[in-house]
């Protein structure tokens, strides 16, 4: 007799924020298809629909169009972003875009057209930073005052490449 087979199913990886791009505009889900579809547990779509989330009928199974998933992830996605103004750079610690203390950053490069403008917030003190292209650090800094770092120098780089002065002495024998 053959052993009886094994089903194995995949575990959720329990995404915080689903990418709407996963969902077919052509398709209709179930609950759990779309929970599936997006790694997600079936729980989480069936607060979706409590939260606004729209379905086909009211009969059962129930089904959602994919183009009313889609466009629900995306709304959700959308209400979480927080364009800073010009002047402000996002504060991780606040959660909010705020002005830097004493309105002065400074401009650290990176590369030739990219670097970090970098700060301190007024609220908690934290350290502020943007990545910046030369080209829209202008839009980006409004009215701040800007100082301009040097860029640090790669560790491989220098004219001396042996610290030791072991190397420097002669050996007797």
């Amino acid at each position: 007799m053959p052993a009886p087979a094994i089903r194995v199913t995949r575990e959720p990886k329990r995404r915080r924020h689903p990418p709407h791009r996963l969902v077919k505009i052509h398709r209709t889900y179930t609950v759990e298809e779309a929970a599936l579809r997006l790694d997600v547990h079936k729980n989480t779509v069936r607060q979706w629909l409590k939260d606004g989330l729209e379905t086909i009928d009211s009969s059962r199974p129930t089904l959602i169009c994919g183009r009313m998933l889609k466009q629900f992830l995306h709304k959700r996605e959308a209400g979480r972003k927080r364009p800073s103004p010009p002047g402000h750079i996002f504060c991780f610690h606040c959660k909010e875009p705020r002005v830097p203390a004493d309105n002065h950053v400074f401009y650290r490069p990176t590369t030739p057209t990219l670097g970090n403008l970098i700060g301190t917030c007024r609220e908690c003190g934290t350290r502020l930073y943007q990545r910046s292209s030369l080209a829209t650090k202008v839009r980006a800094v409004g009215k701040l005052t800007v100082t301009e770092l040097q860029a640090q120098e790669h560790i491989n780089r220098g004219d001396d490449p042996f610290c030791n002065c072991d190397f420097n002495r002669s050996v007797t024998t």
